[in-house]
């Protein structure tokens, strides 16, 4: 059962997204706990909303309230930021002939009836021409003075799907996709899956009021399931991934969601979809006719627990406290549970995982270290 706090967040938070009724009256210490809550699932400007539908003594305290305010007020400000810097960057690009899309966050703060309540993340933007031709465009353009994101042992290389610029003097962080998605792990899947984001986002980049492109919904309800798979995976995913995907159906129709249906098996992302239909059912009331497919309680119990106590991408999860050699063995006994939920995807991860450890063994003698995150940058 969960606790106490947990369900009156999730109350407080049906009330911001759908306008149910808020029953409860909190305690201040309860109103406490909701703020933390909030933060820990980076949904604070999305529950902010809900105020405007609670009565006088259902309100936090004076100085909480004030404090959420100021928190919401720099979200606003913050995705305001993100929207004119996701235009200029389209406009940068369509000078040079590319066709480009604003993924996931900026594109999907637009759908939310308050499109400045969702807190930002950095901005992903997919811009056509491959790896080659993208990495190429970059330094042709100056954004990057080296091909890569991520640098370990001096060494830059570009991820599999994307590579950093430079933060701007705002400090957004902006990450250009020359493949539309990181995918799955499996590479049989991730292969089909793959083949059909390419041509689905090549054909259907359409400009929105905010200055950017974005792709069709029925993109992006199969790209942010993937993304959501694979996080979930790795390390968790946050309330923030689940409020994104109830206004991706919200406003999908029903073609979308039957294109997307039909390709969940042949993808991989069957057991994921599950048990997210289970979770937003559980969390938002979903309407069935809106779900790709039929929920799976046993999946969606065991990703919503993990979501309650890990917040958002497992940040603040117990593990993730602990000293490197309990949270790597933690996190491996983690992974070997979660082959129950799904087998051929988690069987992929550890075999990256197995790769990765062997490739990184000389960085990590060099500066003595079992985890790479413990290498500076």
């Amino acid at each position: 059962m969960m606790e106490h706090n947990y369900q009156l967040f999730l109350a407080l938070l049906r009330t911001a997204m759908t306008g149910e009724p808020f029953e409860p009256v909190p305690s201040a210490q309860e109103w406490s706990e909701l703020f933390k809550i909030a933060g820990q699932q980076s949904v604070m400007g999305v529950c902010y909303t809900a105020f405007s539908h609670l009565s006088k003594d259902q309100m936090p305290p004076m100085e909480l309230l004030v404090k959420w305010m100021a928190e919401a007020e720099t979200i606003r400000g913050l995705n305001k930021l993100l929207n004119q810097e996701s235009a200029r960057l389209t406009q940068l690009f369509s000078e040079q002939g590319r066709k480009t899309a604003i993924l996931k966050g900026q594109a999907n703060a637009r759908l939310y009836p308050d499109k400045l309540s969702r807190q930002v993340g950095d901005i992903d933007i997919w811009v056509e021409g491959g790896k080659k031709g993208v990495v190429a465009l970059l330094m042709e353009l100056g954004l990057v003075t080296e091909l890569g994101s991520t640098s370990v042992d001096g060494k830059p290389t570009a991820s599999y799907h994307h590579v950093h610029l430079r933060p701007t003097k705002d400090h957004i962080i902006v990450e250009v996709h020359f493949r539309p998605s990181s995918g799955n792990f499996n590479p049989f899947t991730n292969r089909r899956l793959q083949r059909w984001l390419e041509q689905e986002i090549g054909s259907s980049c359409q400009p929105v009021d905010e200055g950017f492109n974005v792709p069709s919904v029925r993109f992006a309800l199969m790209m942010q399931l993937s993304h959501v798979q694979r996080h979930f995976l790795v390390g968790g995913i946050g309330l923030r991934h689940v409020c994104d995907y109830y206004w991706l159906l919200k406003n999908s129709t029903e073609e979308d969601r039957r294109e997307v249906a039909s390709h969940l098996s042949s993808f991989g992302l069957r057991y994921t979809a599950s048990a997210l239909m289970w979770v937003l059912h559980e969390v938002l009331h979903l309407d069935e006719d809106l779900m790709l497919c039929p929920p799976d309680s046993y999946r969606g119990e065991w990703m919503l627990r993990e979501i309650m106590a890990g917040g958002n991408f497992g940040h603040h999860a117990e593990r993730e406290k602990h000293g490197t050699l309990r949270r790597v063995m933690e996190g491996r006994s983690r992974h070997l549970k979660l082959m129950r939920f799904d087998f051929w995807e988690e069987f992929w991860v550890e075999v990256n995982f197995c790769k990765a450890v062997i490739t990184s063994l000389p960085t990590r003698i060099r500066y003595r270290t079992l985890s790479l995150r413990d290498i500076p940058r």
